[in-house]
């Protein structure tokens, strides 16, 4: 009888332990959620309305969203301000922001489905996959715009793209192709040119009717570093887009919708909308010695367009504050969301937990960077009550997300001004104080 008991008590200890080892079931963003079983309250809601309020009273923005979710419950999504400040027209929480380098983690995302399909790995050389791109590093720039070189000391890879050090365009490269670009604006701008093709553009200058055309045109110059020796940000991503293209078989923007997007309903994200949507988007303000000034609004407006071939990997997507908080929640969910699986967990710990940059790099004492997405640790995150293991980046307007799985939340924060005073980190401060 005492085996019996001893059996039937076994069993049950390990039926329990693996039951303990199982994972929770993904979270969906649940918007009904009931703030006091969540671990917060209205009087901490009321603090976060009073800190964005007062942005808007003080003329600091004119229009923000803020967005908080703990285990998948929202806690906080609203809107203040207005998106037409001259027509006093409501800012909402389904209006549409310029979302600037969020691209890039979406981007991201796609390229990594390509690596759980067997067609690339992330320590593949990029020229296994596009002969033309430089194996050389640029040492001297001459008179005539031309450059000496040396050999690489070791080969561009997928993971340098994705991080962030590749040395595409980056050091003595880097400059010459800005005044290059400069020139190229100063003309469209004079009308000595043809304006700039549709779609947002890295520069705000170029015809090209694809993607590939500037990154083909790119590969023809050395690069400024050798590959994983620093950190230099931006048009790598646009380099990673056009290899989802090779890879693919598809245009990027063809790819990642139906990959990236469709699958977790962030139906409203895209690169380009029927002209139905204008009215959608929030409208550009600076902040210029205490005023709201407006500002161009060629970003949202070359999504309107007839011809929609051009997508960039790093910039382009424009959408409202809740179908990214879809994506940012995948990611806490390490790959599935609604029901659909991104990507696998051990590619999210891939992407989220090994820092591919030197101790020592161009983005300051304590920068990390994965594949994707900057790592927050002890020595560098925006506030204090960030976990070590967060990770996170934003937009040049002023769109900002954080995942941070040790506290099982995302926040995110949207404006739509080119020139602004910090206004990220005092919400942040108070979006981890709710629930303490």
């Amino acid at each position: 009888m005492k085996k019996i008991y001893l059996s039937i008590a076994l069993l049950a200890a390990v039926t329990s332990t693996i039951a303990q080892q199982k994972s929770p079931a993904p979270q969906e963003l649940n918007y009904k959620a009931d703030l006091k079983a969540t671990g917060t309250s209205e009087d901490k809601i009321k603090r976060i309305d009073s800190l964005l309020q007062s942005f808007i009273d003080q003329k600091k923005a004119s229009s923000i969203v803020g967005f908080v979710a703990k285990g998948g419950n929202v806690v906080y999504n609203k809107a203040f301000g207005y998106k037409d400040v001259e027509n006093k027209v409501p800012a909402a929480v389904d209006d549409y922001y310029i979302l600037f380098s969020q691209t890039k983690a979406v981007t991201t995302v796609a390229f990594m489905t390509l690596v759980e399909k067997g067609l690339v790995s992330v320590d593949d050389p990029v020229s296994k996959y596009f002969p033309e791109i430089s194996d050389k590093v640029a040492t001297v720039i001459k008179e005539d715009g031309t450059f000496e070189t040396r050999p690489v000391k070791t080969p561009m890879t997928f993971a340098h793209l994705m991080s962030h050090s590749s040395g595409i365009s980056a050091g003595l490269v880097g400059k010459a192709r800005r005044v290059e670009m400069e020139k190229k604006s100063a003309a469209a701008t004079s009308g000595a040119t043809p304006p700039a093709g549709p779609g947002q553009r890295t520069g705000g200058a170029g015809t090209a009717k694809y993607l590939k055309d500037e990154m083909i045109a790119l590969a023809k110059y050395p690069l400024g570093f050798d590959p994983g020796s620093e950190w230099s940000y931006h048009i790598s991503t646009n380099m990673l887009a056009y290899m989802v293209e090779l890879i693919s078989g598809k245009s990027l923007r063809e790819y990642v919708k139906s990959t990236v997007l469709d699958p977790l309903g962030m139906t409203e994200t895209d690169w380009y909308y029927e002209s139905s949507k204008m009215n959608r988007f929030v409208k550009a303000y600076s902040d210029i010695d205490g005023k709201l000034v407006p500002q161009s609004n060629k970003f949202s407006e070359t999504t309107i367009s007839p011809v929609q071939t051009y997508a960039e990997g790093a910039i382009g997507l424009n959408g409202p504050i809740g179908d990214y908080a879809k994506f940012c929640q995948m990611l806490l969910n390490k790959g599935e969301y609604n029901g659909k699986r991104i990507l696998k967990p051990e590619t999210i710990e891939l992407m989220t937990k090994v820092n591919r940059l030197p101790t020592e790099n161009s983005g300051g004492k304590g920068f990390q960077f994965g594949l994707g997405f900057e790592l927050y640790n002890a020595e560098k995150k925006p506030v204090p009550e960030v976990s070590n293991t967060a990770f996170a980046w934003g937009g040049l307007y002023g769109t900002d997300y954080i995942i941070d799985p040790e506290n099982n939340m995302i926040v995110l924060f949207y404006l739509n001004m080119p020139k602004h005073e910090p206004m990220y980190k005092p919400f942040l401060s108070k979006a981890y104080q709710l629930f303490k």
